[in-house]
């Protein structure tokens, strides 16, 4: 039964009198600002692209750069015939899909869960794939463990669907490395995922033998750079620590677990990056400054059901993907070697 409401009196009006209520609105979209970053986006790995497509046709590894092929970020040489920027729709496509399909993975599910967040901010830079990536920003807290775990393992997921797909095609249009070919100038590590697709289309008879061929063998269209991109970015993210996907993944399962894995990951990140990749002592850093914090959420519900399966398939993507020496001689002696030989 409901209480009875007492009538208003002089000595109880004070009591209930209407109180204003404040409504915060949250942030308008800047649209104007996401679809410029777009559109300079798909430029600059149109660029990157054309250049790939080119040495691809003309037989050469797309990370040439001999006299006879076009520099890493020909800029001068596309704008000397725009056409020339149609040979870079197939990779500026196909990679742009891979980080879209990742970013909106996050966004949709923040929109589900009713929590505030930006479009996708995508980076355009003249680097080897035209782009630093690109990322969202959450703007409101998130409630539940069970949001934060969905929303963490979102992109990742959408991200590594889309990649494979490419991956699967593409690498049908490689083709192999011609005799006499001199070594690439940049020497890219693979990841399980392709050696494991590799011997999957080579079974089912596709590329009438090529994939028969070591990966290191094969003259690699830009679309298999484009997944290759794809897969090294899901495995970025999820690491183990931090703010990464993997980050709030563990967090939502165990949170008193979190630093303890984080600091993990670092210390494992460190003779990685002695003896294979420079690159991690960046991303152990970026760890270290970013462990210590993350979006407190309530401790109740725990994750469980089928989102324990959803973590331990999340462990087996970052097994696929990660390539734990993602560039030749990049290691940190053979670095140094370089530098005191300039």
């Amino acid at each position: 039964m409901s209480e009875p409401i007492p009538p208003v009196t002089s000595s109880t009006a004070e009591y209930y009198r209407p109180m204003p209520v404040w409504v915060v609105h949250p942030p308008k979209q800047r649209y104007w600002l996401h679809g410029l970053l777009l559109l300079a986006t798909c430029f600059t790995t149109l660029v990157v692209g054309a250049r790939m497509e080119f040495n691809f046709l003309h037989a050469q590894s797309v990370f040439s750069l001999d006299d006879n092929a076009a520099p890493f970020f020909p800029l001068g040489w596309a704008f000397s015939s725009p056409a020339r920027l149609l040979l870079g729709v197939p990779f500026a496509a196909t990679l742009m899909l891979i980080l879209l399909a990742h970013e909106m993975g996050h966004y949709l599910y923040c929109r589900k869960y009713g929590v505030s967040a930006t479009l996708p901010f995508f980076i355009p830079a003249p680097t080897l794939i035209g782009t630093l990536g690109a990322f969202i920003r959450i703007r409101s807290p998130i409630r539940s463990r069970t949001a934060l775990f969905d929303i963490g393992i979102a992109g990742p997921i959408a991200g590594f669907v889309v990649a494979l797909g490419v991956l699967a095609v593409s690498l049908g249009l490689s083709k192999p490395i011609p005799s006499g070919m001199p070594a690439a100038d940049l020497e890219i590590g693979f990841p399980r995922i392709f050696q494991l697709v590799q011997t999957m289309l080579a079974s089912a008879g596709v590329g009438q033998g090529v994939l028969r061929l070591p990966l290191s063998h094969l003259l690699l269209h830009p679309t298999a750079i484009a997944a290759w991109v794809g897969m090294f970015a899901t495995s970025l993210n999820l690491l183990p620590g931090g703010q990464l996907d993997g980050g709030h993944i563990v967090f939502s399962l165990a949170p008193r677990a979190h630093k303890f894995i984080s600091r993990l990951t670092i210390l494992i990140l460190l003779p990685m990056a002695y003896y294979l990749w420079t690159g991690w002592f960046i991303w152990a850093i970026l760890l270290q400054l970013s462990s210590f914090r993350h979006p407190q959420v309530a401790e109740w519900p725990r994750v469980s059901g089928v989102r324990a399966w959803l973590a331990g398939f999340a462990l087996v993507m970052l097994i696929l993907t990660l390539t734990p020496a993602p560039f030749g001689h990049a290691a940190l002696p053979e670095a140094v070697r370089q530098i005191r030989g300039r």
